[in-house]
């Protein structure tokens, strides 16, 4: 890599770094290709990213970040995992991490606050962002169906009444 590659990729994880809900910092040696395309293909399916680079660049990439507070993690062969949802890249990485004993979850960060590998995990089991919005507009859709089931009761009623002296009249 040359220079000038080197600085667009600082520029580019300082950019994701900053606009990342959370970022998750995981050792990977031992990993096949395959393996490493199925945790990137995972990841862009939920909406983040998996790049893996060198801890050098990594760290300076992170300056100035709200996620500065995990230079620390970078040690080894480090894999960072980012997304917009803060909770669909821990949930991603910790999926793969039971399935597969050679990618350790190190720690990350969700904003300014740094976790260690207990609290990834933790926020891995939080419900995403889409779900919490269909929960909530469920909970707001069923207030409005009952209301409509409680309005529409009566003239169903009255609509029942009359059909049944139209059935009396009609046998008359």
């Amino acid at each position: 890599m040359d220079r000038a590659e080197k600085r667009e990729l600082v520029t580019g994880l300082n950019e994701a770094f900053g606009n990342a809900g959370s970022v998750v910092v995981a050792h990977y040696a031992g990993i096949t290709v395959a393996q490493m395309n199925d945790l990137r293909s995972k990841m862009r399916a939920a909406g983040g990213t998996v790049k893996v680079a060198k801890n050098r660049l990594a760290k300076i990439a992170l300056q100035g970040t709200d996620s500065a507070s995990i230079i620390d993690l970078f040690k080894g062969q480090t894999l960072v995992a980012y997304s917009e949802d803060p909770v669909a890249a821990p949930k991603v990485t910790s999926d793969f991490a039971k399935g597969n004993d050679k990618l350790v979850i190190l720690g990350g960060a969700m904003g300014s606050t740094s976790l260690n590998a207990d609290g990834v995990k933790a926020l891995a089991t939080l419900p995403s962002l889409d779900e919490l919005r269909a929960r909530l507009v469920g909970m707001i859709a069923t207030p409005a169906t009952r209301i409509a089931q409680i309005v529409n009761a009566p003239a169903a009623s009255v609509a029942r009444v009359i059909g049944a002296y139209a059935r009396k009249d009609e046998a008359a």
